[in-house]
């Protein structure tokens, strides 16, 4: 994806996945399904959702200016769409999510949160770059 978008991969896992031609972090999310989507899973779960909320706007996904959502064809590895979507589009989309399954999230087996953006919410808000 970064190839296909001119930009630089991140030297570390940690963070962001690229940096885009203005040296901004951008987050990448892809999938080989017949549906585009983005899975934001494996997100750390705090003592209050004010804590919660704050991580995710300014640590975990709002923090990034761009997300960068892409569905490759699983036969040929090739892209067939790339979006973009905002950070906060995809706070705007995900927090409420996030929320709602925040409270009974610690009566899970995996305690961490974890919300998709749908094929619906990505061409809803989403601009088409490929």
């Amino acid at each position: 994806m970064a190839i296909a978008l001119a930009h630089t991969i991140s030297p570390s896992l940690p963070g962001a996945d690229a940096f885009n031609q203005k040296g901004e972090p951008v987050e990448y999310k892809s999938t080989i399904g017949p549906r585009i989507q983005g899975v934001y899973n494996g997100i750390s779960v705090f003592p209050t959702w004010e804590e919660q909320e704050d991580y995710l706007l300014n640590k975990k996904i709002g923090c990034y200016p761009e997300h960068y959502i892409a569905r490759f064809d699983r036969e040929t590895n090739e892209i067939v769409e790339i979006w973009v979507l905002t950070g906060k589009q995809v706070c705007d989309i995900l927090i409420p999510k996030l929320k709602e399954k925040f409270s009974t999230i610690l009566e899970n087996k995996d305690p961490r949160l974890g919300a998709t953006l749908t094929q619906t919410d990505i061409y809803k808000y989403g601009k088409r770059i490929k």
